[in-house]
């Protein structure tokens, strides 16, 4: 009984092609919701803690963006106001 178990035993969930850390992270956060409503600048800042390695850009409201996927990239999508509209993300 004890090995139908171990058997059965679910793998944890890792999504196939990204790491589980980053280069130029200090830990394994991919998002920083906190930062939403701060100007871009203040953003970065606090993002910058995190990640010292990462390049920003900045998306101005109605902007596209390509789907390209860059683990030192974080897109800043800011609002009418000039401030970050949604959580930040590694991509």
């Amino acid at each position: 009984m004890a090995e139908e178990n171990k058997q059965s035993e679910v793998p944890p969930l890792v999504q196939p092609g990204v790491p589980e850390s980053y280069p130029g992270s200090s830990g394994s956060k991919k998002e920083w919701p906190e930062v939403v409503g701060f100007t871009p600048e203040e953003a970065e800042m606090k993002i910058r803690v995190d990640m010292p390695m990462v390049q920003f850009q900045v998306v101005p409201p109605n902007h596209f963006v390509t789907m390209d996927y860059n683990l030192r990239r974080v897109r800043l999508f800011l609002d009418s106001d000039g401030k970050v509209a949604r959580p930040p993300r590694i991509g």
